[in-house]
């Protein structure tokens, strides 16, 4: 991972981080096809990351507090049966007011405010993930296209 990479994941805004992914991308005169991908897929991610990370609440797919948002973070969120947890972890903590599933303490907890889930939502529903039931899968193909958008990723941080 390049360290301006770490510099950017720790402070910057989603447009800013997903700007920087996309450039690389074109720097590296990617297929078309992954265009297309990345900068959704990046999008959804840090469109929740982003406001955890402003309010110190960040953790990793194990429930287990994160000091900063790292590129290594933002890429295990971005297994997409990881990415389909995050998304029900967090409307289950809209719905209760505090952030549920981690091993955070309670007061820590409580500080949880709202995030805004509609761009998440929407992009994990165009690929036919059910968020209605958490237990419903999704199509095998999804997984393995969201492991090679992952990948291509990882190549530009």
């Amino acid at each position: 991972m390049k360290p301006e990479s770490y510099e950017l994941f720790k402070s910057a805004t989603v447009e800013e981080i997903v700007s920087m992914i996309a450039k690389e991308l074109e720097a590296r005169n990617e297929s078309p096809f992954w265009a297309d991908k990345v900068a959704p897929f990046s999008r959804a991610i840090l469109s929740v990351l982003v406001p955890l990370r402003d309010n110190n609440l960040l953790f990793d797919a194990q429930g287990k507090a994160q000091e900063e948002l790292t590129p290594e973070l933002f890429l295990e969120w971005s297994d997409f049966v990881s990415l389909k947890t995050l998304a029900f972890t967090l409307q289950k903590s809209n719905s209760e007011g505090r952030l549920l599933r981690t091993s955070l303490d309670d007061a820590t907890t409580q500080r949880y405010k709202e995030i805004d889930l509609e761009l998440l939502g929407a992009y994990l529903s165009r690929y036919s993930v059910n968020l209605e039931d958490e237990f419903l899968d999704f199509p095998i193909a999804n997984y393995n296209l969201h492991q090679g958008v992952s990948n291509v990723i990882k190549s530009l941080l």
